[in-house]
């Protein structure tokens, strides 16, 4: 009985949905359409726009609120009497193979489908529309999600496990088991961070790295920033990638916010990019009105502040100094690439590169500060692969091949002449002969001590022998009776 839709100025709000064009045209042609508020809600609207669901509509205007899967659970909005269900919900899966998290739309479990129907009258009476059939419901939904273990990256739990002394992952007994694909690949990365040794035991560094609750390459890459001495740039570049992101676009302000954002870019690395922007709201005193004239969550930035405290108090608990750099960004993007070099792309074509080890397609995002800049570096490290509408790197930084070749000597090395390979082989067989030589040597004297330790216990058991008295050599007495006529 109602147009349940009718656009108003009251609708200009940032949304991750894209637009309906025709959806839109139908309602112009409508008459005396009641007007309709539209209002977004997902997790990275910032907090005073999330505020707008909760206000009551004005006089003779539904409130209508496009929402994500976090209306399920998270919040209760009162005043809601019905509810659509689309009944697909959009999903983080990790592929374990080629090393990346896919953004994919699935079909919903019953158990969302009956929290969903819940929102329906949560202070009143309500409906659910559901737009699929019972028969769907029944044979094609799952009765719960699937668990997140078994669809996400598991080297945090493969290092936690290992110091605690789990030795043997394939028979440890999960309340939901993951693919043991998954527990393979992250020990394979962990191995590959010095975290765990060829044995697969928990190295000194890997003990080191389980002090910090951060994923292992960010726990590497703090690590190592003491001894290439550039600690303070990456405490606050492992804070910032700790949380989500930091710049929004509001709908009808795209081209204004990315303005904005342009000012902060460093065109050699989006972990730069991220530093620049800590260290300017630093001058400006950690001021929130810069942050909302810049289109930069504030909720965010204080969350940054206050993880860069907490690692800063751990640091101190290990007994690591933080030392600057100063204007070396080039120690900085080395210390990214040390712990990053497990996912470098190098350059196919104009903004498109592929994975170094696995040949994947990887692709600039748009929100990149390398991305349209006309820099096409041929070797990157990024901090994720995310699959989208493409295979798009997350947080880039520009790093040198040798850099890779020095950092990662398990996948690269450097290209050499046939000269110097031919040299490098004559080299190889000098060491191989001398090698032998002393393996023959130790052999030879091996054997030696050996014959010396068996004549010595020849003479250790020689046959022992009772003296007669009356008698020179030694004999045994048991001629003695006999002699006498015993």
């Amino acid at each position: 009985p109602y147009p349940f839709l009718s656009l108003s100025p009251f609708t200009q709000l940032p949304s991750p949905l894209p637009p309906l064009p025709s959806q839109t045209d139908r309602l112009s042609e409508l008459e005396d359409a009641p007007p309709l508020a539209v209002l977004p809600i997902y997790s990275q609207l910032p907090s005073d726009l999330q505020a707008k669901i909760f206000q009551k509509a004005p006089e003779g205007v539904r409130k209508c609120v496009v929402a994500t899967n976090i209306a399920e659970t998270s919040l209760t909005v009162d005043g809601i009497m019905f509810v659509i269900d689309g009944g697909f919900c959009k999903l983080k899966v990790y592929n374990p193979r080629i090393g990346m998290d896919a953004l994919q739309v699935f079909p919903i479990s019953q158990a969302n489908a009956n929290q969903r129907s819940g929102r329906a009258g949560r202070t009143g009476a309500g409906q659910c529309y559901r737009m699929y059939t019972q028969a769907a419901y029944r044979s094609e939904m799952l009765v719960a999600t699937v668990p997140e273990i078994q669809r996400t990256n598991l080297a945090n739990v493969v290092l936690l496990l290992k110091s605690l002394g789990v030795e043997n992952l394939l028979h440890f007994h999960f309340m939901d088991p993951p693919p043991q694909d998954n527990i393979l690949n992250s020990m394979f990365q962990l191995w590959v961070l010095g975290a765990l040794d060829d044995t697969g035991s928990l190295t000194p560094q890997g003990r080191q790295m389980i002090e910090f609750p951060l994923d292992p390459p960010l726990s590497k890459m703090l690590i190592a920033s003491v001894d290439m001495e550039c600690s303070a740039e990456i405490l606050i570049i492992v804070s910032m990638l700790s949380v989500p992101a930091i710049f929004y676009r509001p709908k009808g302000r795209e081209e204004e916010s990315d303005q904005a954002r342009e000012k902060f870019q460093v065109p050699e690395s989006d972990h730069l990019t991220y530093l620049h922007v800590y260290q300017q709201w630093k001058t400006n005193h950690y001021s929130s009105r810069w942050c909302n004239e810049h289109f930069i969550h504030i909720k965010a930035m204080r969350k940054v502040r206050e993880v860069r405290q907490q690692l800063k108090d751990l640091m101190d608990q290990q007994k690591m100094t933080l030392v600057s750099c100063g204007s070396e960004w080039d120690i900085v993007r080395k210390c990214i690439c040390c712990s990053y070099f497990h996912q470098a792309a190098r350059l196919k074509g104009i903004g498109e590169y592929v994975n170094c080890r696995t040949g994947m397609p990887c692709h600039l995002h748009p929100t990149s500060s390398l991305f349209g800049m006309g820099l096409t570096p041929d070797y990157v490290v990024y901090h994720e692969l995310v699959m989208t509408s493409k295979e798009y790197m997350q947080c880039v930084t520009v790093v040198d091949g040798e850099w890779l070749a020095e950092l990662g000597p398990m996948f690269f090395s450097v290209k050499e002449s046939i000269r110097t390979r031919q040299e490098k082989k004559v080299v190889l067989r000098e060491k191989q002969s001398e090698m032998e030589a002393k393996l023959e040597a130790a052999s030879e004297e091996l054997r030696e001590r050996r014959e010396q330790e068996k004549e010595q216990l020849k003479q250790s058991i020689r046959k022992q022998t009772i003296c007669t008295p009356g008698r020179v050599d030694s004999a045994t007495p048991r001629r003695t009776p006999k002699r006498m006529g015993l």
